[in-house]
């Protein structure tokens, strides 16, 4: 086979990784190629979090429930963590250019499918298409990086793209937020999907002049059995927690929820039939065998399920609790943007070589401390909270998350063998993104039924000065008293309905409707109510965050005292080896 058969295009070929015999020197364009990978990347992660401010209007438009656009967000990660460690398999095999092109295109069409979406069911599907194409984009960056970059320069381009992995999710709030602001072209909440595809089109061109392909010489084979039974799994426990509340938790939804066990105790019997027989299973049983890998992967899923529901209710507290515009909650997240990218660079850089997991500790506690400080001022400082109250928490909470982000996973695969190394990390990428998805959903169900429960509180925070407004109209003693009845049924039924921003029929009474001073009066007070509610349980949920992150503080111990750094040649090996070899095996 000549050299021009293994190749899909203009770009080089290379059979293998720099240093290992198979190459020549480095391409003159690997610097145009990384700025072509950072873009799709950027995007990919981007759009983890740049719904999350879209939220409230794309309710009101496509009319659908709270739980719906639980799943608008979940079905992104949830395909995201589906096709994560597939992808990186299949780029071994087929090219690992072929594979980024083919995440990008698709990643397109569905941005594309998205901003187009005429219900929620149909942005849901797109959604979830749109994570799958993440995941087959987003491990072959790495391995670009690996073959086209050599090991002096290595460093350089994989700190860029930490960089880049550092601001995306925070940058997402902001970048959602002034497109709603700006509003181009009418299209709303659409322009943040539909703004992917002038990127993606030329992304796509440039990566296919300027990428190299890459295979690897002895690449993994598919476990595509081990790979449908943990997404059936994953999704038998995710869906019931979405879709339980809004649907009064009937009994198939516990029974889903015990399935997932079930499935999952299955799931894990086929990885060991298939380590045995075939090896290259999807998941490396034996990695369990290292302590440190099996508490610290439970510790890396808390700390992302503490975190994935945060930006969610974050942005509802803003823009539905205190009626701020997506503009300025956008903006209120800049803080913790800012404290997360330079919470990243010093811990990498400066820290983790010096002080080990002391820096994990520090961060998880800083991060904790940052929630509660910022839930004693939300709920102190009520419907008054001003973005500059916000500032402190935000950038403790976030320097303490970059503290904890960039150098945890090198922590966790310290214990693990050379060889492991590969099949570890794709391991805790999914569960990363599997973390997410439950804390969106976790967090749906522990605010609004906080939310419910705390109605009577909001009602009496305002009910004396309502009282005396009605009085000063006028009205008597005993049709006050009909009002404010009709009032706190009103605040109550808001307070438990399955779509936050919904205004229930209690809220419209006849009386009302006649009056318009009595309307805006009503109005007035009734999002008063709904704004000291919001306050107060987002404070409860914001201690329930800052109680998950002690949790990562205390598992912190289980990891050795010295971060080892990775090389990437180490995450980048063979996902699992051949069953003579595997850990198991070994050990």
């Amino acid at each position: 086979m000549s050299e021009n058969d293994n190749r899909d295009g203009p770009s080089p070929d290379i059979r293998a990784p720099r240093g290992d015999g198979g190459a020549a020197g480095p391409d003159p364009r690997r610097w145009l190629a990384l700025t072509v990978l950072l873009t799709a990347g950027f995007m990919d992660l981007l759009d983890v979090t740049i719904v999350n401010v879209t939220i409230p209007t794309i309710m009101r438009d496509l009319d659908a429930e709270y739980a719906q656009v639980e799943w608008v967000i979940a079905a992104y990660v949830l395909g995201f963590a589906a096709l994560l460690v597939t992808g990186g398999r299949l780029g071994d095999s087929y090219g690992r250019r072929r594979l980024f092109l083919v995440g990008v295109a698709g990643f397109t069409l569905a941005s594309a499918l998205c901003g187009l979406a005429t219900g929620p069911e149909m942005l849901i599907g797109s959604r979830f298409l749109q994570g799958a194409m993440s995941g087959l984009m987003v491990p072959q960056i790495l391995a670009i990086i690996h073959v086209a970059f050599s090991s002096e320069e290595r460093g350089k381009a994989l700190g860029i793209w930490g960089g880049t992995l550092g601001s995306a999710s925070a940058t997402g709030l902001v970048a959602g937020a002034l497109l709603l602001d700006w509003n181009p072209g009418g299209l709303e909440w659409r322009s943040i999907f539909l703004v992917n595809i002038p990127i993606g089109v030329l992304s796509l061109v440039a990566g296919w002049y300027l990428v190299p392909e890459s295979t690897s010489p002895a690449p993994p084979k598919l476990d595509l059995v081990g790979v449908l039974l943990s997404i059936a799994a994953i999704l038998m426990l995710v869906y019931p927690l979405t879709e339980g509340r809004s649907l009064g938790w009937p009994p198939w939804s516990f029974g889903l929820m015990g399935g997932s066990v079930v499935l999952l105790a299955v799931f894990v019997l086929y990885e060991r039939w298939r380590t045995r027989t075939k090896g290259s299973p999807v998941m490396e049983l034996g990695l369990f065998r290292v302590g440190a890998f099996s508490v610290g992967l439970v510790v890396w899923l808390v700390f992302w399920i503490a975190l994935g529901g945060f930006f969610l209710v974050w942005t509802l507290y803003m823009q539905v609790g205190l009626a701020w515009t997506p503009t300025r909650a956008g903006l209120t997240a800049l803080a913790f943007a800012v404290g997360g990218a330079s919470g990243s660079g010093l811990s990498v850089q400066v820290f983790t070589p010096r002080f080990g997991r002391r820096v994990l500790m520090a961060g998880a506690l800083l991060n904790a401390l940052g929630f509660g400080a910022y839930a004693i001022i939300a709920q102190e400082r009520g419907i008054g909270i001003e973005s500059w109250q916000m500032v402190g928490p935000l950038l403790a909470a976030g320097f303490g998350f970059g503290l904890v982000v960039a150098p945890m996973i090198d922590g966790i695969l310290t214990g693990v063998p050379r060889g492991d190394a590969g099949s570890a990390s794709g391991v805790l990428s999914t569960a990363q993104q599997v973390g997410m998805a439950l804390g969106v959903a976790l967090v749906g169900i522990l605010f609004f039924g906080r939310l419910d429960h705390d109605s009577a509180r909001g009602v009496e925070d305002v009910t004396p000065a309502l009282r005396a407004e009605l009085a000063a109209t006028g009205m008597p003693a005993q049709a006050q008293q009909g009002v404010l009845d009709g009032f706190r049924t009103c605040v109550r039924e808001r307070s438990a309905a399955t779509d936050p921003t919904a205004i229930p029929a209690s809220c419209r009474p006849p009386e009302a409707a006649a009056n318009p001073q009595m309307r805006e009066l009503l109005t007035r007070y009734g999002e008063q109510a709904n704004g000291h509610n919001f306050s107060r349980t987002f404070s409860y949920t914001l201690w329930y965050g800052s109680g998950m992150l002690v949790v990562v503080f205390l598992g912190v111990f289980a990891l050795p005292r010295q971060v080892k750094t990775w090389e990437l040649d180490d995450a980048l090996a063979p996902a699992a080896p051949a069953p003579s070899e595997s850990s198991a095996s070994r050990r």
